[in-house]
């Protein structure tokens, strides 16, 4: 499948919520159901001013003309090779002229993920950048900011039957302790995979990606250990703990380092979320 086809499967679930991207959700639809790559996807892709500025900062950093390739756009929503070749020099120096512009008072929030290891993964953005972690920890805000952590978050499950336009999937869902983000234990849940019968075909113990309420893909053992690797490196990332044995490195830097400056950076990020 074609990079900017791959696009739509994922960033169509939020854009027809009206959280992000274009107001003609149809189109972009359209687009993917037909099939079709042209310009117009293209400056339909380019009004994500959340994901975009990754893709160009992924593709920049590999040498990638173009930010629609497929391997960057399945880098920053499942995970794949792109993002470990990329340094943490690379990644902060795009940071100034990519993301501030775009995420304004949040930036500060970005590049604290980004000293902390973190790679432009859409786990990132979602446990590193949205404000929504830190409110984890007030009472009034804590079940709504979790359901939109582990919706916004690309998940993983496992078809346990097929209807229609609905699939029920087997997935593990978020949960908060009073201190810890986590995947809890495996549930079933109803998800949607076509729109009058336009969509994927599955059958059942197929591997699927999920967003929001819609499921993007069908995907194999590699994916999978690329969306679960990247998925909970973040989660530990923005979890208070230094402790070595809940803490995933970052390729390419020492557990001493990574661990402090993760600890530190989830410390710093609750203390300045707006109440």
């Amino acid at each position: 499948m074609a990079g900017p086809l791959l696009f739509v499967r994922y960033a169509y679930p939020p854009n027809v919520l009206g959280y992000c991207g274009p107001a003609d959700h149809q189109a972009f639809f359209q687009y993917g159901a037909a099939g079709v790559v042209d310009q117009g996807l293209v400056q339909l892709a380019q009004a994500f001013q959340g994901a975009w500025p990754y893709l160009e900062l992924i593709a920049g950093g590999n040498g990638i003309a173009d930010p629609l390739n497929r391997r960057v756009v399945e880098a920053y929503w499942v995970g794949n090779g792109l993002l470990d070749s990329l340094p943490l020099g690379t990644i902060a120096d795009s940071m100034e002229q990519r993301f501030r512009p775009r995420v304004g008072s949040q930036f500060g929030f970005l590049a604290e993920g980004v000293l902390a290891g973190g790679v432009p993964h859409h786990s990132f953005h979602v446990f590193g950048v949205y404000p929504w972690v830190g409110l984890l920890g007030d009472d009034r805000r804590a079940a709504k900011a979790l359901t939109v952590l582990d919706r916004c978050r690309i998940r993983w499950g496992q078809v346990l039957s097929v209807a229609g336009d609905q699939a029920v999937v087997n997935s593990r869902h978020l949960q908060w302790d009073g201190r810890y983000l986590t995947l809890g234990e495996p549930e079933a849940e109803t998800v949607q995979c076509a729109n009058d019968g336009v969509g994927l075909t599955l059958a059942k113990d197929d591997w699927v990606s999920m967003h929001w309420h819609w499921i993007c893909d069908r995907i194999g053992r590699r994916e999978l250990q690329a969306l679960r690797t990247y998925t909970l490196y973040h989660l530990d990332m923005v979890n208070p703990s230094c402790n070595a044995s809940r803490h995933r490195c970052r390729p390419g830097l020492t557990h001493t380092r990574c661990a402090r400056l993760a600890c530190v950076t989830a410390t710093t990020r609750r203390a300045r979320t707006p109440a």
